[in-house]
């Protein structure tokens, strides 16, 4: 049953002839439906076209569809076969193109076997849902094309990733131009399906129409004006395997400079690039440039920061001029590798000359107390020539402190180290810093009386140096106040103390300096837990244990050695 302009016109199957089904549907019957209608019979022919037939161009009444139309012929053909007994349901509607227009075709069967089919233009429908679909793909690869970039901030794994992207979703193939280095390009090439692979190439970014120009962050040339045919080798990837059909060039705009330039190839059996995928290709540049700045930035504030922490990080201690010497520090933060807490050992030009070990604490902590200290570990590097006199190096870098534009003190305490003989003389200043600790080879710890002024604070400074000496296996520690200052126990708040150091130190009779270092700092970490506390530095000097040698006859006494 259908209806036609306010009539309903009954379809049955016992229809008696064909000319009743002809005169039921006669125009006069229809007035002019808003939609193609054509009835067709089972051979595949129009027998009637009505309606809207300005969208069936070339399809007439009474002659074949035409090839255009075969889905409909096939669902007529498929429509009769079905019809095998009264009730039979209509069959479903199908869709299909025909002259670049999306149909989609609603049947009623009539009883000579035609069928009757209303052919609605969905074309803008579909064009509206291929559009939506298309930019949920963009979106979603947009997404994750973003995630993908922004994990890593290594520069050559990014132009990796951006060139694998690209030619998986934009391209067949891509190409990440970064700017040059040299006289050489850094080029990355992927295409559909595999890995990118890199490489410096010397090449002339001008032979590459518009590259040069996107290399410095101008506005991309429209791929319609790149001949593909006048690209240079280098720039298609091994494996492309065809001709190249078309090119998009774009820049990767950066953080205020240019990040390279990208250019996407398709083969010559796929459409050029359209003006919608060119816009979309410089959003997913515009992404790919901003991740890729920020790789560069990283990579170059980390060369900065590795190259001063080279001379902000305490030095690795060994043995100088047969001196042991031992040390370890501790940031107070985990994430800075620098602080308030310092040492340095600063050879004797010879042997029979002292070295000066220097141990230091610089009020606060974190970088701007690392800035300071490498002030005071310059300063003290340049007073070398007079390290014999702790009292005139201290006043000289109490002086230097001042007349700087920080507000922070320092406590120091220097100690002028030569060997004679199996033994090591000591000569200990303190300023304001925690009074060093000698380990005797019997478990007794002494602790050095001198004691002084801390440096930074005030315009005149005092000082008191005194002597010791170390016998083989004696060991002398400076530390700082972070390890005694240390809170944590059991309960979590109450100080580690130089009682309980000196308690820790007296079992560490005749241990190697090294070994004396790692015991206390690994006291100190179980002490702290994982509770905060102060930068931690501590240096061991230590007297080396020696050999007893007979001489060659076995009785007389021989040499010591180290």
């Amino acid at each position: 049953m259908v209806s036609l302009e306010g009539k309903t016109v009954t379809l049955t199957k016992d229809t008696k002839d064909t000319k009743d089904t002809k005169e039921r549907f006669a125009p006069a019957s229809w007035g002019r439906p808003p939609h193609a209608v054509i009835v067709v019979d089972p051979a595949g022919t129009a027998a009637r076209v009505d309606g809207e037939t300005s969208l069936l161009p070339g399809v007439e009444q009474g002659m074949p569809l035409p090839d255009d139309l075969a889905w409909l012929a096939r669902a007529t053909a498929e429509a009769a076969a079905s019809a095998v007994h009264r009730g039979d349901p209509e069959p479903p509607a199908v869709s299909g193109e025909f002259r670049g227009r999306r149909f989609e075709a609603h049947p009623t069967r009539c009883a000579d076997g035609s069928v009757v089919w209303w052919l609605v233009d969905h074309t803008a429908r579909y064009a509206a849902e291929e559009a939506l679909t298309a930019e949920r793909e963009r979106t979603t690869f947009l997404a994750e094309a973003s995630n993908v970039l922004l994990s890593s901030l290594n520069a050559e794994r990014c132009m990796a990733a951006t060139a694998r992207l690209a030619s998986g979703f934009l391209a067949d193939a891509a190409v990440v131009v970064a700017p040059a280095e040299g006289r050489q390009l850094p080029v990355t090439r992927a295409v559909r399906g595999g890995e990118a692979v890199q490489a410096l190439i010397a090449a002339d970014p001008s032979t590459v129409p518009g590259l040069a120009e996107a290399l410095k962050g101008f506005p991309p040339v429209p791929s319609r004006w790149i001949d593909p045919t006048s690209l240079p080798d280098w720039l298609v990837p091994d494996g492309f395997g065809t001709t190249v059909g078309s090119v998009v060039v774009t820049p990767l705009p950066g953080h205020g400079v240019p990040a390279g330039a990208l250019i996407l190839l398709r083969t010559d059996t796929r459409r050029g690039f359209s003006e919608n995928e060119e816009t979309f290709a410089r959003l997913f540049a515009a992404r790919s440039g901003a991740a890729l700045s920020a790789a560069r930035l990283y990579a170059e504030q980390h060369s900065i920061t590795r190259t001063l922490m080279r001379d902000l990080l305490p030095p690795r201690l060994h043995r100088v001029h047969g001196v042991e010497f031992a040390g370890s520090y501790r940031s107070s933060d985990a994430r800075d590798r620098v602080g308030g807490d310092f040492y340095d050992v600063h050879p004797g030009r010879t042997a029979s000359e002292p070295s000066l070990v220097v141990l230091g604490d610089v009020c606060g902590k974190g970088l701007d107390a690392a800035v300071l200290t490498g002030k005071i570990r310059n300063t003290l590097q340049a007073l070398m020539p007079m390290a014999g006199d702790h009292e005139r190096v201290l006043q000289l870098l109490n002086g230097a402190l001042l007349n700087s534009d920080n507000t922070r003190f320092a406590t120091l305490v220097l100690a002028s180290v030569r060997r004679a003989e199996n033994q090591v003389h000591l000569r200990l200043t303190s300023a304001g810093h925690p009074a060093p600790l000698v380990v005797r080879n019997d478990g007794r710890v002494e602790e050095i009386p001198t004691h002084g002024s801390l440096v930074g604070a005030l315009e005149q400074i005092t000082a008191h140096t005194v002597g010791t000496t170390l016998l083989p296996g004696e060991t002398c520690l400076l530390y700082t106040d972070g390890i005694t200052e240390a809170r944590g126990g059991p309960l979590g708040g109450e100080l580690f103390g130089e009682e309980r150091l000196k308690r820790a130190l007296a079992e560490c009779g005749g241990m190697p300096g090294e070994a004396l270092v790692e015991h206390v700092r690994m006291l100190a970490s179980q002490w702290l837990r994982d509770g905060g506390h102060d930068d931690l530095a501590v240096v061991a000097i230590t007297a080396p244990q020696t050999t007893h040698l007979s001489a060659v006859d076995g009785h007389t006494r021989g040499r010591y050695t180290s």
